[in-house]
């Protein structure tokens, strides 16, 4: 098994929501990110404090920054991938 790095837990975390029309419930997100309650609460803290998610009502929503982040994250990986990097 490969194990996943920062940046693609970001990526996998940031996904997931924008999967679920940008509003998910933390539940089924620890749940779909495979992560421990433990590890995911501390992405979930980095991802609030970068503004790249929202905390409202028991549900994250993602921001436009965290949208952001997917488009160049996609671009970055694609870049790589052209060039066998």
């Amino acid at each position: 098994m490969v194990k996943r790095n920062k940046l693609e837990i970001i990526k996998d975390i940031l996904k997931i929501i924008q999967d679920s029309h940008g509003l998910i419930k933390i539940t089924p997100l620890i749940r779909k990110s495979n992560l421990s309650s433990q590890g995911f609460y501390q992405y979930l803290d980095g991802l609030i404090y970068k503004k790249l998610v929202l905390k409202t009502d028991g549900h994250i929503k993602l921001t436009q920054k965290g949208t952001n982040y997917l488009e160049r994250y996609s671009s970055i990986v694609g870049f790589i991938d052209e060039f066998g990097l």
